[in-house]
């Protein structure tokens, strides 16, 4: 049973008398709990309502389109709480957050849900195998697994959850009942690289088709790990050798199933120091969200819109001067485009600020780990010119707020410029540079 919060005007559920504070208990005789049950029910076409509406039922008959939305918004968008993570993973991020941030930050989730609401990676550890059944019954796909490594004893180890290697029959489940499924492994030097990863992704392999891509993504670490468990990064040479162990099984996939199925994060290749792989290696860019291709992407975008940018410049009012603040990982491509964009477009000049993570530690790298107080820090006296630009993944999702609750509205009062969120997407890049509308 959950509280309907409001009502859309003019929708299905306003027409059929519905109000803020009723109760919804049941579609088609079935219960709901959830947003996972809310939304397949109520892909049927003729729906049956069961209400309450001070403790009195009532009920609704009507029909709809399969995919109409009847108009009912709740308190949450799960319909429910967060289902938190059970787990006390030896890499895990949030344990290494300094003390005083907001609290959602130190919010563990774990919640097959947000795995299909928002992409979320999930480890399975706290489902049941009613949530298993329910999530094929529904053909919730793809789900998106966090695996870390697939012998039993070991992901127990690295996952402090004695269900964590039980669980891993999750997996055979859902590849039989033809799910589809995006993986992940946070590979930590010493635990689960070298053979356990060749392990790893032999099983994980062996669920192809089911299994449509895994992303070998290095652990993070912060300054804040004092009396948590001992974890390496990986250096140059070790980068370099788990990218050739990874692309090498990589090609027996490629040869064997049409497509590579494990790919490294950008973040390995720039430990390594070598050059990034082209589009075509990447295939469906399946794993962006886990920094995998995202750089290559971002520059296969802005190179094909660079091919007609006499089009983006219709807005573009010289002359501009403008800044771009980046994270050290994607500093030398932003620097590389900025140059040509900058060649190619009269009166734009461009400065690019490397920004280092002193908030996390110089370890941290990427764009949307950094700070407000980093950007003032670091840019305070600066030439910034007409406008500072900062990639949109700094800000909280569905709010503009840095990781240090410091607003885009106050940096922008501390550094004496505009400053604007930018997309990492190459035409999105370009009309930001050019001080162009956003589309």
């Amino acid at each position: 049973m959950v509280r309907v919060e409001s009502v859309l005007a003019g929708s299905i559920a306003e027409a059929q008398g519905i109000v803020p504070g009723d109760i919804l208990v049941s579609v088609n005789g079935n219960e709901i709990r959830d947003v996972l049950d809310y939304r397949f029910y109520l892909t049927d076409t003729e729906i049956a309502l069961c209400m309450e509406r001070d403790r009195t039922p009532y009920e609704l008959r009507f029909r709809k389109g399969e995919y109409d939305d009847i108009g009912l918004e709740f308190a949450t968008p799960l319909m429910d709480q967060k289902h938190s993570c059970a787990n006390k993973c030896v890499f895990c991020f949030v344990d290494q957050l300094p003390p005083g941030m907001r609290k959602t930050l130190y919010f563990k989730d774990d919640d097959d849900r947000l795995s299909f609401l928002h992409g979320n990676y999930v480890t399975l550890t706290n489902l049941k195998d009613r949530d298993v059944e329910r999530l094929i019954k529904m053909r919730i796909s793809p789900i998106n697994i966090s695996v870390h490594t697939t012998n039993p004893e070991l992901r127990v180890k690295m996952m402090g959850n004695k269900r964590a290697g039980e669980v891993l029959a999750y997996l055979q489940k859902f590849a039989q009942a033809e799910l589809s499924m995006c993986t992940q492994i946070v590979l930590c030097k010493g635990l689960n690289d070298g053979e356990e990863l060749d392990r790893s992704m032999r099983d994980l392999a062996a669920l192809y088709p089911a299994l449509r891509s895994c992303a070998i993504v290095p652990v993070g670490v912060t300054k804040f790990r004092e009396r948590l468990y001992p974890l390496e990064l990986f250096n140059k040479e070790e980068a370099a050798k788990v990218i050739r162990q990874v692309n090498a099984f990589g090609e027996q996939c490629l040869q064997k199933y049409g497509t590579r199925l494990f790919y490294c994060a950008d973040e390995l290749y720039l430990k390594a120091e070598l050059p990034l792989p082209d589009e075509d290696y990447y295939e469906d860019f399946s794993q962006l969200e886990n920094g995998v291709g995202m750089l290559t992407s971002l520059a296969a975008e802005f190179d094909f819109e660079m091919e007609d940018l006499q089009e983006l410049l219709a807005d573009y009012q010289p002359p501009r001067t403008v800044s771009i603040a980046t994270g050290v990982a994607a500093y030398e491509q932003i620097a590389n485009m900025a140059e040509r964009l900058s060649a190619r477009v009269p009166g734009l000049t461009i400065h690019v600020y490397r920004i280092i993570n002193h908030f996390f530690g110089e370890t941290v790298t990427v764009s949307g780990l950094l700070t407000g107080v980093d950007l003032c820090e670091q840019l305070t006296g600066k030439d910034l010119g007409d406008e500072l630009l900062y990639p949109e993944t700094m800000l909280k999702a569905d709010e503009d707020i840095f990781l240090d609750d410091m607003t885009p509205v106050v940096l922008s009062q501390k550094l004496k410029v505009p400053v604007r969120a930018s997309r990492g997407e190459g035409r999105a890049f370009i009309r930001a540079v050019l001080g162009c509308p956003e589309e």
